[in-house]
Order: structure tokens, then C-alpha cells, then sequence
């Protein structure tokens, strides 16, 4: 089974994937966690991928660019070889 997490804190999920059960179901083979950066589909040199609610009020969202920008990246990348289920 393969896992795509997409985050903004690439290096504190993939820590915690390792040293959970996770890591030791992917230690097994009966698992793959992915971990990909968000910020690697911004487009501006800070790398910014929030930005401010529509309609004001408190808080950031997520702009839908720059994860779309990952998701296709992903999508794109070649498939492992071996059975598919």
C-alpha cells in the first residue's frame, strides 16, 4: 500500500511516519508513506502557499495552486513495477 502525504512540514511527517507504526510497517514492505512539500509547487521566492480567507475574518487558507502544482507532479511521476491491486 502506498501513502501521498502533502504538507507544508515534509520533515515532521516523515519523522513521525518513521518512528511510529507506520515506519515499522514500511520497515515490513507492507507499506510506502510518501512525504512531498507543498512549497515545492509555489511559484514566488518565498515560497508562500497560504494566503487570506475570501470574505476577511481571522486565519489563512491554503491557496489551491500550489497543490495542484504537487498533486500533478505526483501524478506524474513513474509507477513501481509489481502486481497491481
Amino acid at each position: 500500500m502506498r501513502i501521498d502525504v502533502f504538507t507544508i512540514f515534509p520533515e515532521v511527517v516523515a519523522g513521525y511516519c518513521g518512528a511510529s507504526i507506520l515506519g515499522r510497517a514500511a520497515s515490513s514492505g507492507a507499506l510506502e508513506v510518501r512525504v512531498h512539500d507543498l512549497r515545492s509547487g509555489a511559484d514566488d521566492p518565498r515560497r508562500s502557499v497560504d494566503d487570506s480567507p475570501f470574505g476577511g475574518g481571522a486565519g489563512m487558507v491554503l491557496m489551491p495552486e500550489p497543490i495542484f502544482r504537487c498533486v500533478e507532479a505526483v501524478a506524474d511521476l513513474p509507477r513501481p513495477l509489481g502486481p497491481s491491486r
